[in-house]
Order: structure tokens, then sequence, then C-alpha cells
């Protein structure tokens, strides 16, 4: 497989960082991963057709219309998609036509840090990104998310979705909203859900 991590943004999640920690587990499982901090791997549509899978960790900044055209004609055509936290559902914030491909957005969260208990929905009990999955809690920031009612929400805390996967096209999209600190993605329930939804989502 062959796998295209995207990072850069806004420094306070960390990209880099975090986003090495699934660039080794991709590697690690055997996969060829191309890394890049620049937009612009999205205008490269050769390659894209060759990626399987591409994870994001781009929080806020902005993007090209040539940039998120070839992101999304990638997906669509089969690439998948994923990434937690802000570098996927806070990234490219007045681009209606991402957030439409991700399948929602960050709204708001509050000032502090929220304590609270996460769930697998019941009735996505078995699939494979959350299957066993107990309930867990994670002290980090709670995400007020707009959501499609078309996405498949697999893990919740109250009535809010917190892990969802989306189809585009042919492409699959992963997203958590957790993950404002390496620290949260240490947690195993999550770092087991990034893990299994990357692989869920490679083409």
């Amino acid at each position: 497989m062959k796998a295209l991590v995207v990072r850069g943004g806004w420094e306070g999640h960390s990209p880099m960082e975090a986003s090495d920690r699934y660039v080794s587990v991709l590697r690690d499982a055997g996969h060829d991963v191309t890394t890049s901090e620049s937009l612009d791997a999205y205008l490269d549509a050769g390659a894209l057709a060759g990626t399987d899978l591409i994870v994001q960790c781009w929080t806020m900044g902005t993007i090209t219309a040539d940039q998120l055209a070839g992101l999304s004609r990638a997906v669509h055509a089969g690439t998948g998609f994923a990434g937690w936290h802000g570098g996927i559902i806070d990234a490219f914030r007045a681009e209606p036509a991402y957030h439409f491909m991700t399948g929602g957005q960050f709204v708001h969260h509050p000032k502090e840090f929220v304590e609270y208990e996460v769930r697998v929905a019941p009735d996505r009990a078995g699939h494979p990104v959350v299957a066993g999955l107990a309930p867990f809690r994670v002290t980090t920031e709670l995400y007020h998310v707009h959501v499609d009612p078309d996405v498949e929400v697999l893990a919740v805390t109250g009535d809010k979705p917190v892990t969802w996967l989306r189809r585009w096209g042919t492409g699959r999209v992963f997203v958590t909203t957790i993950g404002h600190t390496v620290a949260d993605l240490e947690v195993s329930e999550v770092d087991a859900m990034i893990t299994r939804g990357i692989a869920w989502a490679a083409r």
C-alpha cells in the first residue's frame, strides 16, 4: 500500500509529532509512506492516482481551488482519506466543499478541557474500526461539530458524534474528533480507532 501523509497548518496541534506516530504505524506494517509539508501534494494527479491512503494533519490554513479539486478527485476515485481532530475537520474553514467531503466540520469547543466518556454506537458495535472497544474516558477538548446526516457514526459522547465514516465516490473517509494533543493519541482506545480507521479507509 502507498500512503501520503500531509501535515502542517496551526502548530498548536503538533502536526509533525502527531502525524509521525502514524507514519511509524504505517511503515511498521510494511507500507510505502511519503510525507509532505505542502498542500501542493494535492496537485500531482499522477501520484495521487497511485496513492491508496492520504492521512491529513493540517489545522486551519487555506487551500487553493486547484489543491482542493485534486484532493477531492483523488478521494472520489478511491484514495482513502483519514485524520483526527482539527487536522481533518478544522482545516480550510472557508471551504464548504471540503467539509462536505469529510462529512463534518468543527464548530466550537469549551475553553477548558472536559472529561467525557466515549462509547461505541450500539448499532455499530461489530464494525471493525470499533469492535471490542469498551466505553472509555478522555480529558481533552470536546468538539461540537456539524455533521452530514449521511455519515456512519461509530462512536459518540452523549448525543455528539466522536468518530464517523464517510463514502466519497468510491473513496472512504475516516474521522475522529479526538486528538488535540499527542497524549490523546496515546490513549489505547483512541489509538486503536485511528489505527483501524486508517486501515479501513485505505483503498
